[in-house]
């Protein structure tokens, strides 16, 4: 009896904290859908149409992607449409250089005025113990010559979110392509293009921010290599001082350990420099073809405080 009350003493801080773990909830609106853990938002699907700023070309405008995306705190982590690359969409995933037939499509640079990415339909709410999200499926369209458009690519997105112990939360993201084009499309091998792209906050620059890859390769290095996974922080005003980002590619993606894209620290003269992609064709090219599906997984854990290569590893061997 003795030894069965120590125990539970002993379990007990474990269960408190699992007792007031807040479970993440979903709510829909018209034009976009925000997961929030208790009442702070910390992940928003837009899935209108966002236009550009005022005199800016409105071929800029674009649907499907993430944003704002919010440490636990809430300090905004993500941006979009920055003066420098209006094309740039928070967390986005379109595809640089691809050619079908004898077509060339660059669905990533919108300025190019070849394609896009756009909302199509929500599938699925999701919803459980712990866990909240949805299922979208997205369009990679192609523009013609006379004005018009199709399709090049259906795309599924399964973005859960899962709040962890302590100023942490989980967030996967599952992407599943397939193209209805008769004889498929490539995918050509570039340093921009799918995977997982991520424009981060204003706010971090090279003396206020760091970058660590799984290779132990950093902001300065970490360019064209490839990597488990990747974490990207830097100061923030939430009570820890530090907020971030670990990216994971997992190990059943094509190219893992995958190729990175990371803007030099001096890009941009150094200032609101933050972009950084999980990029699968960056050394090789993907052929898509009709009739099959072709899925990737990323996994994200947007935290407060700092992260630790032991931790960030941790978190891997578990995805």
């Amino acid at each position: 009896m003795r030894l069965q009350l120590a125990i539970l003493l002993a379990a007990l801080p474990l269960l408190q904290a699992a007792a007031q773990l807040k479970s993440p909830r979903l709510e829909s609106q018209e034009d976009e859908t925000t997961i929030f853990i208790g009442e702070q938002p910390v992940l928003t699907y837009v899935n209108a149409e966002t236009s550009p700023p005022e005199g800016v070309d409105p071929i800029f405008k674009r649907s499907a992607y993430i944003h704002p995306l919010r440490s636990p705190g809430g300090e905004r982590l993500t941006r979009i449409q920055p003066p420098d690359h209006y094309h740039h969409y928070g967390i986005w995933n379109p595809w640089t250089h691809t050619h079908f037939d004898d077509r060339q499509v660059d669905f990533w640079n919108l300025g190019e005025r070849q394609g896009t990415v756009r909302f199509a339909e929500y599938l699925e709410k999701i919803e459980g113990e712990n866990l909240a999200g949805f299922l979208v499926r997205q369009e990679h369209i192609y523009f013609t010559e006379d004005g018009g458009e199709g399709v090049a690519m259906d795309e599924t997105w399964r973005v859960t979110i899962n709040n962890l112990e302590g100023q942490a939360y989980m967030v996967d993201l599952v992407t599943t392509l397939s193209t209805p084009l008769e004889d498929g499309i490539t995918l050509e091998e570039y340093r921009y293009g799918g995977g997982l792209g991520y424009r981060g906050t204003e706010k971090w620059n090279p003396e206020n921010a760091t970058v660590l890859t799984s290779e132990g390769k950093t902001w300065a290095d970490a360019d064209a290599t490839h990597a488990r996974w990747v974490i990207i922080e830097g100061e923030s005003p939430v009570p820890e001082g530090r907020s971030g980002i670990l990216f994971m590619s997992h190990p059943n993606n094509g190219a893992h350990p995958e190729p990175v894209r990371m803007w030099p620290p001096d890009m941009n003269q150094g200032k609101e420099n933050m972009f950084f992609e999980f990029c699968p064709i960056r050394h090789q090219e993907w052929v898509l073809e009709k009739g099959k599906e072709y899925v990737l997984r990323y996994r994200m854990v947007v935290f407060d405080g700092a992260m630790s290569a032991d931790k960030a590893e941790q978190y891997w061997e578990a995805f």
